[in-house]
């Protein structure tokens, strides 16, 4: 059975989150977009950026404006993963092991600084991101519904961090970056902190069946064939790339699609136009991307790689 597609619909639930994640959150703007783009795809964001620009809160912000459960972990180098998934103890009134749940048995996860943890604390998450399950001792949980994982790293370049193995960059569905404010959304950070944080007065402004049923609606946004086969291309042309080692995967491909979908309902359209693909084919495509080493000594980046195929890789409109 269809869902009915109501574009307008998709766009004020989305513009009234967005304005109520912009009364703590001053600017990023394309980040809170991109934030409900992951949200409605039941993907997962990797946000890449130097302390102290807003990542926690912006995490923050999004739970309490879904009314959904938050739980923060921060990640260290001595984060064993029964920190993360949780353990079972031995309760000796009833004689029994019983389950004491970890911070991922939440909705909104913020895993702070996770390329901090060692690899084997890293991996902990997959499960967790992938199958929506965490398994404890043999026994498999499900994780409620919506789940969001939101991992903030700090640059590879710092001391003390662990880069994230490929098979682990490949499930977050998005990778974005928050940037230093302006000088004017700096002069209004501070006279909003003066007095009173404004997350202490968040309120929801939509629920979770409501959250569940739009995730059903996007699904039926429409996908013209050329558009579609631009996505096989572009994403087909990371694998021949002279400067990548490691091309984009299927599982990418289909990210590119579904957030394409998403991003055309969060702008009030019950189709997808070329340049959606574009706006979020860096987000979505350049973590997903192994360079070779010489492409690096050069000072190439993936973002320039997919900003480089996105000028040289045509769409046929005549399709």
């Amino acid at each position: 059975m269809l869902t009915t597609i109501n574009p307008q619909e998709v766009q004020a639930w989305a513009n009234q989150i967005e304005e109520n994640i912009a009364l703590v959150i001053v600017g990023k703007t394309d980040a809170i977009e991109l934030l409900l783009v992951a949200l409605l795809c039941e993907g997962h964001i990797l946000v890449e950026d130097v302390p102290g620009v807003g990542k926690t809160m912006l995490a923050r912000s999004l739970a309490a404006s879904l009314g959904c459960k938050f739980s923060r972990i921060q990640f260290t180098p001595d984060l064993l993963p029964s920190d993360i998934t949780g353990v079972s103890v031995f309760n000796q009134k009833t004689n029994d092991f019983e389950f004491r749940p970890g911070p991922v048995m939440s909705q909104i996860l913020l895993a702070d600084e996770v390329n901090r943890a060692t690899p084997r604390t890293q991996s902990s998450l997959l499960e967790a991101m992938e199958e929506r399950t965490v398994t404890v001792d043999g026994t498999t949980y499900p994780l409620p519904r919506p789940f969001l994982v939101i991992a903030t790293q700090n640059p590879v370049e710092y001391e003390g961090t662990f880069p994230l193995p490929e098979a682990q960059l490949d499930r977050f569905f998005l990778r974005i970056e928050l940037g230093y404010p302006t000088e004017e959304e700096e002069h209004e950070i501070l006279l909003r902190l003066q007095r009173q944080h404004p997350i202490e007065q968040l309120t929801a402004v939509t629920d979770q069946e409501t959250i569940r049923r739009m995730q059903q609606v996007i699904k039926e946004i429409y996908v013209e064939e050329s558009v579609r086969q631009y996505i096989v291309n572009l994403v087909r042309a990371t694998r021949q790339h002279r400067d990548i080692a490691l091309g984009v995967s299927p599982r990418g491909t289909l990210a590119l699609f579904k957030a394409s979908q998403a991003l055309a309902g969060i702008r009030g359209r019950d189709y997808v136009i070329p340049d959606d693909v574009k706006t979020l084919a860096i987000n979505v495509l350049a973590h997903r991307i192994i360079l070779r080493s010489e492409s690096q000594l050069r000072g190439t980046t993936d973002r320039d790689v997919i900003a480089d195929l996105l000028n040289t890789v045509a769409i046929d409109l005549e399709k």
